[in-house]
């Protein structure tokens, strides 16, 4: 079972949200997952981005890959360099 860190749309149309999620490679991104571990809204100015991130390094570190947007928020969060071992 091939685990993946993606995000799962909500909201609105012309409005949406996104919930990041833990969930098997094969599920479909709005199917069942395991666990949310956060929450990004881009309508906001400045973007809203909140990452459990015990949770997002628990994760990561039991193999859960991240999709290219979810690595990319886990960088602006400064999750990702705390797995990789880049953090102060």
């Amino acid at each position: 079972m091939a685990l993946k860190i993606r995000l799962k749309r909500i909201g609105k149309k012309r409005d949406a949200a996104f919930r990041l999620i833990v969930s098997d490679s094969s599920n479909a991104p709005t199917g069942r997952f395991v666990e949310e571990i956060g929450f990004y809204d881009p309508t906001k100015q400045p973007s809203e981005v909140r990452i459990d991130e015990e949770k997002a390094l628990e994760w990561l570190k039991n193999g859960a890959r991240p999709s290219n947007t979810v690595r990319s928020l886990l960088k602006d969060t400064g999750v990702w360099a705390r797995h990789t071992g880049e953090a102060n």
